[in-house]
């Protein structure tokens, strides 16, 4: 038997399916229900809706739940939201008690230079540097030794004044907030306060 070609194939397929639909229009009408006719100008009735609830969505499986969230389903939607936390204002720490200085940072400036006459002056200790020790003046004093201070350095606890040349004028230690010691040449009291 010889092989039928590809157009003599497509024809039959075509006529096959041709005649079906032919034979549904031709076979008697099948009783089916009518479809109800809508009425788009109608008016609508309201439907009456029930409570809406939320939750949320169970983690994806093999991720641990959060411990702050509730378990999902209907008893989520009845837990009370999670309280508002309110953080606690932020209260400052009491300021640090005044540190007292000591040192050679905690002399440098203006003093005012008294001697067991009852004689004043200033003397003013820099911080600028002079060789290996720092610049000192000194005003007003009636007192030679005192009056020729030029220099000065602060070691062991004890501020020395230098006169030009490296005699020491005086020594003095820190007490307070003053500086008290003693002219060298003399050993007359001498007290440096602010």
């Amino acid at each position: 038997m010889p092989r039928p070609s590809l157009s003599t194939l497509a024809v039959l397929c075509l006529s096959a399916a041709l005649g079906a639909c032919a034979s549904a229009r031709t076979d008697p009408p099948r009783t089916r229900a009518a479809a109800p006719r809508i009425d788009y100008d109608a008016p609508v009735a309201a439907v009456p809706s029930g409570t809406v609830t939320a939750a949320p969505l169970a983690p994806p499986p093999g991720v641990a739940a959060s411990p702050d969230t509730p378990p999902p389903g209907p008893q989520a939607a009845l837990s009370p939201p999670a309280p508002t936390v309110v953080p606690e204002p932020v209260v400052a720490p009491p300021p640090a008690p005044p540190v007292v200085t000591t040192g050679r940072s905690a002399v440098v400036g203006t003093w005012d230079a008294k001697d067991p006459t009852g004689a004043s002056c200033k003397v003013t200790l820099s911080s600028a540097p002079a060789l290996d020790l720092y610049k000192a003046s000194a005003a007003g004093c009636a007192n030679r030794d005192l009056a020729r201070v030029s220099a000065w350095d602060f070691r062991d606890g004890e501020v020395y004044l230098y006169q030009p040349g490296g005699t020491v004028a005086a020594r003095l230690r820190q007490g307070g907030g003053s500086l008290d010691g003693a002219l060298t040449k003399s050993g007359a009291s001498l007290a440096l306060v602010r």
